[in-house]
């Protein structure tokens, strides 16, 4: 075989491109023909630490110069999360104080994998981003918050970092929280990187924005929105679109025989993310947001905040695909569990709110199945949580009573018709 020739025998794809292409190419067939490849194009194609691969940009990296076109954070460990990051930029520049830059990387539900992709294949990307804004803001502190069990990443991370530090007018520090999903949410982020001996979420107003890490003003977007950020600056001639036209990445896992991370635009349907992935049986629903995202029977929704939040559904980026073997109320159950044990204890509706919703669902086992109970249970922790876990965790129970009544009215009766549960909370 000729130097420089790779062997292509059993390649899922060969794709034909260019010796300067700098993004990896989108082959015609298999997972990563799936949408398109803007923000995750470097990922597996350019060397993540080395920063002459790549193309930064300087202010002339003017955040400023996107601020306009509305881009909207993403995730839910994002202070801007569905709402215009320029608006966060704005505020903390405008509030008396030395700002700070916060890339929020640190989540414990492994479902969400769109973070970690990027900040293992291209980390260069998230620091261009982080630079637009420190730049924007007029600072030279930032800092990226992981989790302290992810040595590997924190090593990775620093390499970059130091492999870049020529390259960049700001140099983050990367630092360690607990690995604790409660650590993912923006303001107790920011107390888990102060070294709070209790991590919970901040009581708002003040935001960040204006009394953030250690009362400075603070800009937090997780990694997705500052690698957005970075697009933005690279592609001049798009700043004129609007928020929900850029593309949205989702990790598509669950009863699947592997986990994908995709991208896609604004114009697609969710239903597009189950070529990217072998689902193992029969799809019965799928669980759209995260942990506590909404259920749902059908994926003919488009992919953006305003798309996602209309059909009830969550916009963390995640979509896991359920089997037939799967029941709905064990599904939610679980869930709702899971929020009595992560919530932080701050608020009541939070702390005692999550704990009467489980009690409900473990009812139903027992044969009461009050469904308005639930739902006026629902309402009250979404309107007055302090914090999204609260608000956030009816979610899934809400909407698996809406797309599967009939099997919540069935276990109350004592039978599952799924057949796999008796008992699950």
């Amino acid at each position: 075989m000729e130097e420089g020739e790779l062997p292509t025998d059993g390649a899922a794809a060969v794709v034909e491109h260019d010796a300067e292409t700098t993004t990896l190419p989108v082959p015609t067939h298999g997972p990563l023909a799936v949408g398109t490849r803007s923000v995750l194009g470097p990922c597996g194609w350019v060397d993540p630490l080395d920063p002459t691969a790549y193309l930064f940009h300087s202010l002339e990296r003017d955040a400023g110069a996107i601020a306009d076109a509305g881009l909207v954070g993403r995730g839910r460990g994002d202070a801007a999360a569905d709402e215009p990051a320029a608006d966060v930029w704005r505020r903390a520049r405008e509030t008396d104080g030395d700002p700070v830059v916060v890339v929020n990387a640190n989540d414990a539900d492994d479902r969400q994998r769109a973070d970690r992709t990027l900040l293992a294949g291209s980390p260069m990307s998230v620091l261009d981003g982080v630079a637009a804004v420190a730049e924007y803001l007029g600072t030279t502190d930032a800092v990226i918050h992981v989790a302290e069990t992810d040595t590997e990443l924190q090593a990775h991370l620093q390499e970059a970092i130091d492999a870049a530090a020529d390259e960049l007018p700001v140099v983050p520090a990367v630092v360690t929280g607990p690995d604790e999903y409660r650590a993912g949410e923006p303001t107790a982020a920011l107390e888990a990187i102060e070294g709070a001996d209790r991590i919970e979420p901040r009581l708002q107003p003040p935001t960040p924005a204006e009394y953030g890490l250690y009362g400075r003003p603070t800009v937090i977007h997780t990694p997705r929105t500052f690698a957005q950020i970075r697009l933005a600056l690279s592609d001049p001639e798009g700043n004129d679109r609007d928020a929900e036209s850029t593309t949205r990445l989702l990790t598509v896992t669950g009863d699947v025989t592997a986990p994908a991370t995709i991208e896609v635009g604004s114009d697609a349907h969710l239903s597009a993310v189950r070529n990217a992935v072998e689902l193992e049986g029969s799809f019965k629903m799928a669980c759209v947001g995260g942990v506590f995202g909404g259920l749902s029977r059908t994926l003919d929704v488009t992919p953006t905040a305003a798309g996602l939040t209309a059909a009830g559904l969550g916009t963390e980026g995640v979509v896991e695909l359920l089997n037939d073997e799967r029941c709905a109320v064990a599904t939610a159950g679980e869930r709702a569990r899971f929020a009595s044990e992560a919530n932080s204890g701050r608020c009541v509706p939070g702390r005692e709110g999550t704990v009467q919703l489980t009690e409900l669902l473990r009812a139903v086992y027992r044969g009461s199945f009050d469904r308005e109970k639930i739902r006026e249970l629902g309402r009250v922790m979404t309107q007055s949580s302090n914090c999204q876990l609260g608000a956030d965790a009816p979610r899934p129970v809400l909407t698996a009573i809406d797309e599967f009544e009939s099997s919540f009215e069935a276990h109350a009766d004592g039978r599952c018709p799924s057949g796999t549960c008796s008992d699950k909370l």
